[in-house]
């Protein structure tokens, strides 16, 4: 516990965490965008689905667990065990980000970190669940999902390439 705190102490906001914080900003406006747009003018949950195109529709689900519907938990402490987990992984995110010299590292951080806010932090707090109305069953996706869970979705995996790109040895040098 001293190691956070004294990380916490030592945070600067570097031009990399500047640039994730604006894309993590980006994320959370487009998804409380959406989510504004889907549960007012569009009153979707009053319309359960409206197809979109053949292999897309709009799909009202409330959603009282994490990302693609795990961890059900409805209202009580758990909805609260989940805010507190995802506050933890926005601290984690912040600080980590403050010392990231990759870009696709930062983009990736961004992604996670507006995509934890949106979701688990904003809507649980607000709402006690996550509107999720992103709907690819058609296709056979089994999930409905927004765009939090996208971002944070998309967020992992460019960490992992980045992670893969990173973990590359050197070429070898050939005979001369």
């Amino acid at each position: 516990m001293a190691s956070l705190i004294d990380e916490i102490r030592a945070f600067r906001l570097s031009r990399n965490g500047l640039t994730a914080y604006a894309i993590a900003l980006v994320v959370i406006i487009l998804d409380q965008a959406s989510k504004a747009w889907v549960l007012g003018p569009l009153d979707l949950p009053d319309k359960v689905s409206v197809q979109v195109a053949p292999f897309f529709r709009l799909s009202f689900v409330e959603n009282p667990g994490i990302s693609y519907g795990l961890l059900q938990s409805h209202g009580g402490v758990g909805r609260w065990l989940l805010v507190a987990f995802a506050a933890v992984v926005v601290l984690v995110l912040a600080i980590w980000v403050a010392k990231a010299t990759r870009g696709l590292t930062v983009l990736a951080i961004g992604l996670i970190l507006g995509g934890a806010i949106g979701n688990n932090l904003i809507d649980r707090i607000r709402m006690g669940w996550v509107a999720d109305f992103l709907d690819f069953s058609q296709i056979g996706f089994q999930w409905v999902f927004n765009v939090a869970d996208s971002a944070i979705t998309v967020g992992v995996i460019v960490l992992l390439i980045d992670s893969f790109l990173t973990s590359r040895p050197p070429a070898a040098a050939g005979p001369v």
